[in-house]
């Protein structure tokens, strides 16, 4: 069985630590502690991921958060994996840090990176792994504030956040995308 995890994230040093960049952080802490490689191909740099007979396709789209769609279409088709085994992994501006929110399916909530993979698609029922990153901005400052890196106390909890998020990788492929959210959404 074969999954897509694409983690959304922008190029370029500037962006490495920043709010806007958790699905980068995400699946580059899960291929350290795998001892895989990213490797540079058309639209991301791509790694593969085995985990209990299951093969992980990571993703970190090069084409930037708010054109993701182009990325995750072309690997979909290139991998012949099905919509039902892609997780989307994004930070979420309505969510208190940390807070970490597994959904099947649903609206791109404002985020334009899911805005336009939906597009791409032409659909919206694909699951997203939404990491909480809080609304701790003045108004008319939204844009500065997800391109930020995160502040001392939220970089000392980052670690913890990050592995709980791998373990949700692991059983969105292993139990499905139903009972990870009955499991993880119920968590701190």
């Amino acid at each position: 069985m074969k999954y897509l995890i694409a983690g959304l994230g922008n190029i370029g040093p500037e962006y490495k630590n920043t709010r806007h960049n958790i699905g980068f952080q995400i699946l580059d802490a899960l291929a350290g502690a795998s001892n895989i490689a990213f490797s540079d191909n058309r639209y991301g740099f791509v790694a593969e991921y085995k985990f209990k007979g299951r093969t992980f396709v990571l993703l970190k789209p090069t084409t930037y958060v708010n054109l993701s769609g182009r990325a995750v279409n072309y690997w979909l088709q290139k991998e012949n994996i099905p919509l039902e085994n892609m997780l989307v992994l994004v930070d979420d501006l309505a969510l208190p840090f940390g807070t970490l929110r597994v959904k099947a399916k649903g609206s791109h909530g404002g985020h334009n990176g899911l805005r336009n993979i939906s597009e791409v698609l032409g659909r919206n029922d694909y699951a997203r792994l939404r990491f909480g990153i809080g609304d701790q901005f003045h108004p008319g400052f939204q844009v500065d504030y997800v391109l930020s890196e995160w502040s001392r106390e939220e970089k000392e909890q980052l670690p913890e956040r990050i592995d709980s998020c791998i373990e949700i990788i692991q059983s969105f492929g292993t139990i499905g995308v139903e009972r990870t959210m009955n499991f993880f959404n119920k968590k701190k």
